[in-house]
């Protein structure tokens, strides 16, 4: 709690950290209030104040978008800055996105997905307080958390306070998978957490501070808007998308347990409407019976794996997430088996033949990974191998809970 302005511990001991009790959480008949929709709670520490605003297509109060709702309200918006994807989350996964004006607003549009990842002084000169709202999905190779990281760097170096509004963890309930050895710490992997870190991005935000992780080991001001009548086992289907790839609260669910997919050489179902909820390629032909051919789609793979190609392989659409959920596990199985299914199992773990960057160590965080799966270690073993650092981190993050 020590990253959080007094004005904002108040804020909490008054407010949602009156915190309910887990049994009672759970039952709760009141509705979900995100940070964003408590505008009683920090506009008035926004009037008056030139305002820029780190947003995407998931930044919403209620259905309308926080930016036009605030510019309703008489704020001062100077300035918008866009993550992945873009300010209005129409650009491809990885797609460097440029400066911009907004069509609807007029409001000038810096990427921090281009040439530049975080804002610059002179960006920040005609700035006199920020905020952050990004819908994030609870896993450590989620860009949003980095954004945000980055976001905290430059205000804190460039005096500003920036204002949290935080949102739900769809896998809220999830903390699972090896911490990050950050021998292997790369753009979807920044920080010693573990592929699902079970945090909001306020919590994250907290946690960046009190452990040291930002540039030098500075700490930003912080104040964070918390969720309200809100606990991390909660089911929570997100509103809006948070990006083009994780269009159903299917693909959000199983995403923990299909990115790691990203070091292989399976296709997702990028390339399909229904990404993140199927597994293939052309060597399962004759092995598995469900098919989807993968075609160029703008805004979400425009070159995808295996492009007009049959895969075959696993279809997950129908599949119970709710085994998830009881588990409170990543499911290493899929990997498992189709490792142990195919008929090219040397080229399975070699990410550069689908032009991927990101290595299934990049992706896991651990080095021994690729081999355990080839040599059939069982997965109680390789759990085992990680289950310490998992241990101190799940320690660690309850100094920074915010909710049961």
């Amino acid at each position: 709690m020590k990253s959080i302005s007094l004005f904002a511990l108040s804020i909490l001991l008054c407010f949602c950290t009156t915190k309910l009790p887990a049994e009672q959480a759970k039952g709760t008949d009141q509705e979900i209030k995100t940070g964003a929709d408590q505008t009683e709670l920090y506009l008035p520490l926004l009037k008056g104040k030139r305002v820029a605003v780190l947003a995407n297509q998931t930044s919403i109060i209620g259905k309308t978008h926080l930016v036009d709702s605030l510019q309703t309200l008489g704020i001062n918006i100077v300035k918008v800055f866009g993550p992945e994807h873009g300010f209005r989350g129409n650009a491809s996964a990885g797609a460097k996105v440029s400066d911009e004006k907004d069509e609807r607003t007029g409001i000038p549009i810096i990427s921090l997905y281009g040439r530049k990842s975080k804002p610059s002084k002179e960006d920040l000169a005609d700035v006199d307080i920020l905020i952050y709202d990004l819908q994030d999905v609870g896993v450590r190779f989620y860009t949003n958390i980095n954004a945000l990281a980055r976001l905290m760097e430059a205000c804190q170096e460039n005096g500003k306070r920036l204002i949290i509004l935080d949102r739900p963890n769809p896998n809220g309930y999830l903390i699972d998978g090896p911490v990050l050895d950050m021998n292997y710490k790369s753009g979807i992997g920044m920080f010693p957490i573990p592929m699902a870190h079970g945090l909001t991005v306020g919590e994250f935000a907290m946690m960046a501070n009190g452990e040291g992780w930002l540039a030098n080991k500075v700490k930003a001001d912080i104040q964070v808007i918390p969720v309200a009548n809100y606990a991390h086992d909660m089911r929570y289907d997100l509103p809006v998308s948070p990006s083009p790839n994780l269009n159903t609260p299917q693909s959000v669910l199983l995403y923990p347990s299909l990115c790691m997919f990203e070091g292989t050489y399976i296709n997702l179902g990028r390339g399909t409407y229904f990404p993140f909820t199927v597994l293939g390629s052309p060597a399962y032909k004759g092995i598995y019976e469900f098919s989807f051919t993968p075609t160029g789609i703008k805004g979400m793979a425009e070159t995808p794996l295996f492009m007009d190609q049959v895969c075959y392989g696993i279809d997950l659409r129908e599949y119970d997430t709710e085994k998830l959920r009881a588990s409170g596990q990543i499911n290493f199985e899929w990997i498992r088996e189709l490792y142990k299914a195919s008929p090219e199992k040397e080229k399975f773990f070699d990410s550069k033949l689908s032009n991927q960057m990101n290595t299934i160590e990049m992706q896991i965080g651990r080095g021994d990974f690729r081999q355990q799966i080839i040599d059939g270690v069982p997965m109680e073993v390789i759990r085992a191998g990680w289950e310490p650092e998992l241990t101190a981190y799940k320690k660690m993050r309850e100094k920074y809970l915010l909710y049961p």
